[in-house]
């Protein structure tokens, strides 16, 4: 009789077992208007995976292998976060600092939602720290994990890391309330460039960096498809106002604005309300400005992932364009991860500016220009005309936990909040724990808008349904005003999910455009 052999699946297949996506229809919360810390329940979105890429040509265009988890991925896994560590000082200081008093535990919106203890700020930054502390301390080296409390690379922890590494959202609410300061964002980045180094890969997020980076736009849009498009918004507008000059201008040289905003501005609800604000500001304002086809997507993915080289990249587009088309200044528009790298980043990478105007030296927000003609009296506003609205304002993370807006502190709360205020009569502020500095993400930033994500999405937006339901009830708010792209796109869906009407969620210059008056010089 032969000798029965046995077969083993290979670490891809255990692996591949591992990462599995399977979709999963959420059931939201029921909204009471408070915002409580669950139960523990151990596991509770394991089950929640993101889809990986596996386009071949994009993998390689990226850089990142092209057939699944490579052979030898324990030591390319070790190699790769050797040089995370050694590159980004910060990751390495935040392996070493955290005493896990529990500050953070309860601060995360995925963690309230879910009750997924991994989903502990604290508990996901656990599971780089313990291979950390097993492979790049002298301890764990010389006696192993249980010395250390650490733990040894296998598939398990791998998947580990897959799943819950692509349930944090990057908002850094968590760091607000670090008594050292440590941003669990920067680990969060960290640990998804080792996963992509080995082969494990989101689909989601690295389809729109590869879109990005080889079509210019995040949506995949070609140039004509970007200027029919603005065409289009442009006719509409024309007719609807019956007002032939009010233009959507593009790639026109000398113009002193270049205006870059998410691609989602040029066509989809609730985002084109807001290039109708923008158009209308731009055209009582009597600013001559222009949009681009090279530079016609102000978003960046490329923040989400440790990779500078694709952030650079993307962001590069818009300063070769301001200086192909001669423009004085630079403003972004309703997006929160364009403007954080605009205004955090751009300087790093491509300044100093002295090619634009010296009174214009950084990239400015849509926001910051609005409530500089609103203050000096150069736009006629008719606040009557959103009476039909009663106004609350989420702060999007990347914006509130960035940098500052107008060049001084809190800018980034007080100016799209004095815009608002400039264009509407009613304007309620969600709970102080709920907003500004504290803000709770949306549920959907940093690559996980996907429909894959549904599950933690839902989840996450709990902690803003409730802040929202509960003023909803206390003083008749029916508006959500947002300043960025991937809010919008979230809280519109969100919003229906959780029994409310997704036409309450809209940028806050959708507010700009139904209170603006156009033609009217006299007394401005």
């Amino acid at each position: 009789m032969a000798d029965e052999k046995t077969t083993t699946d290979s670490p891809n297949d255990v692996v591949q077992k591992l990462v599995h996506f399977e979709k999963i229809k959420p059931k939201p919360a029921e909204l009471t208007g408070e915002i409580n810390t669950p139960c523990i329940s151990k596991n509770a979105s394991f089950d929640w995976k993101v889809q990986l890429l596996a386009d071949k040509d994009q993998l390689n265009h990226l850089g990142y292998p092209a057939d699944g988890l490579i052979p030898n991925w324990k030591e390319v896994f070790l190699k790769k976060m050797d040089e995370m560590l050694n590159k980004y000082r910060s990751v390495r200081l935040f392996m070493d600092i955290c005493v896990r008093c529990g500050a953070c535990t309860d601060k995360c919106h995925n963690f309230l939602g879910t009750g997924d203890p991994y989903n502990m700020p604290v508990a996901r930054a656990e599971l780089m720290r313990k291979v950390y502390r097993r492979y790049f301390t002298w301890p764990g080296k010389l006696f192993g994990s249980k010395l250390v409390d650490g733990v040894d690379l296998t598939e398990e922890v791998l998947a580990l890391w897959h799943t819950y590494y692509y349930q944090c959202t990057e908002c850094r609410r968590c760091s607000v309330f670090c008594p050292y300061g440590i941003d669990t964002a920067e680990i969060t980045m960290a640990a998804r460039e080792i996963l992509n180094s080995v082969g494990l890969v989101q689909k989601y997020l690295h389809e729109i960096v590869f879109k990005a980076q080889t079509i210019g736009n995040n949506l995949g849009m070609i140039p004509d498809a970007v200027v029919n498009a603005l065409e289009f918004v442009q006719d509409d507008l024309q007719e609807e106002l019956e007002i032939e000059d009010i233009r959507i201008p593009i790639d026109e040289e000398g113009a002193e604005v270049l205006f870059v905003t998410p691609s989602a501005d040029f066509f989809a609800s609730p985002h084109i309300e807001s290039l109708y604000g923008y158009a209308k500001v731009f055209y009582q304002a009597g600013i001559s400005w222009t949009m681009s086809t090279k530079a016609s997507e102000g978003g960046n993915f490329g923040l989400f992932i440790h990779n500078y080289e694709h952030m650079k990249k993307i962001n590069s587009r818009i300063w070769e364009a301001a200086k192909e088309l001669k423009v004085k200044r630079v403003i972004g528009g309703e997006c929160g991860h364009m403007w954080r790298v605009l205004s955090s980043y751009s300087n790093t990478m491509f300044g100093p500016f002295d090619h634009l105007d010296p009174k214009y030296p950084r990239p400015q927000h849509i926001c910051e220009f609005t409530l500089d003609l609103l203050n000096r009296g150069a736009l006629k506003i008719d606040k009557s005309a959103n009476d039909d609205v009663v106004v609350t304002m989420h702060d999007s993370c990347q914006v509130a936990r960035g940098m500052e807006m107008g060049g001084h502190p809190e800018g980034q709360y007080d100016i799209p909040r004095g815009v608002i205020k400039g264009v509407c009569n009613r304007f309620v502020d969600m709970p102080q724990e709920t907003i500004k500095e504290r803000t709770y993400c949306c549920g959907a930033g940093q690559g996980l808008l996907g429909d894959d994500m549904m599950p933690i999405r839902v989840k996450g937006a709990m902690p803003r349904m409730q802040a929202y339901s509960a003023v909803k009830k206390s003083d008749g708010v029916n508006f959500l005003a947002l300043i960025c792209a991937i809010c919008k796109a979230q809280l519109s869906k969100m919003l229906p999910t959780y029994g409310f009407a997704m036409e309450e969620a809209g940028g806050v210059h959708q507010l700009v455009a139904k209170a603006i008056v156009l033609g009217a010089k006299e007394g401005v």
